[in-house]
């Protein structure tokens, strides 16, 4: 498989404050990967990184085989990087139906893209509150109608932060079983969650990052053979 994703070897800081320290991981096309790591250890910094919000000092990210690094973030997110935003981000004062079309295109240039009524048959919920307000939405129903918005725009590349953070049991399991049935369609996801022990079932590939370092990576197969790796790294 190609990769659609390479960080390499990154070097961030926030003025005279260093976070990352070398960190590199590579994504192929198709898919599940995850970034594991307590909070506070740079995996948003990485994610930052990567789409260009908070410029590299050292090192190279390339998308498709393009370096991307030194790019705007809009013009990175027109290539075809979709993320769904730790705290949801959608826009309150815009009904469901609208945060949806919002940005809507076709960036990975698919012959099978995602609609209003693809994204409806994901989550027949937004369609039941397709006018309602984004702001009169639950939680789990905003991070439904992230999900949505995101996949809208046909990316190449899902980028999901913190996907199932302060949503209860039931709406967790919808979220895993939508990122299931993502991947088996092809999607390649990068996810950020610390429910490691359903990711092991979900992702093809894990990087563990500590203190701004990778400390681990491997397979799911790998990650499940060596349960003192993440109950150290990720366990609370």
């Amino acid at each position: 498989m190609n990769s659609i994703l390479r960080v390499e070897n990154i070097e961030t800081a926030y003025g005279s404050s260093q976070v990352l320290f070398g960190i590199s991981l590579d994504i192929k096309q198709g898919e599940t990967a995850t970034l594991l790591g307590r909070n506070g250890v740079g995996k948003t910094t990485t994610l930052r990184s990567i789409l260009g919000l908070t410029p590299v000092k050292r090192g190279e990210v390339y998308f498709r085989d393009q370096r991307i690094d030194p790019m705007a973030t809009d013009k990175i997110a027109r290539l075809g990087i979709a993320i769904v935003p730790e705290g949801r981000q959608i826009f309150p004062n815009l009904s469901v139906r609208e945060n949806l079309v919002a940005f809507a295109g076709n960036r990975s240039k698919t012959t099978d893209p995602w609609t209003l009524e693809r994204v409806y048959g994901l989550f027949p919920r937004l369609k039941e509150r397709a006018d309602n307000l984004g702001n009169q939405l639950s939680g789990g129903e905003q991070q439904m109608l992230a999900i949505g918005r995101a996949l809208m725009t046909n990316p190449h590349l899902l980028i999901l932060d913190e996907a199932t953070e302060g949503l209860s049991p039931l709406v967790r399991e919808e979220i895993w079983t939508c990122l299931r049935h993502l991947r088996e369609h092809g999607q390649t996801i990068l996810v950020i969650d610390k429910y490691v022990d359903r990711l092991l079932s979900l992702a093809d590939r894990h990087t563990v990052i500590e203190r701004g370092r990778v400390v681990w990576s491997g397979s799911s197969e790998q990650l499940r053979a060596e349960p003192d790796i993440w109950h150290r790294y990720v366990g609370v």
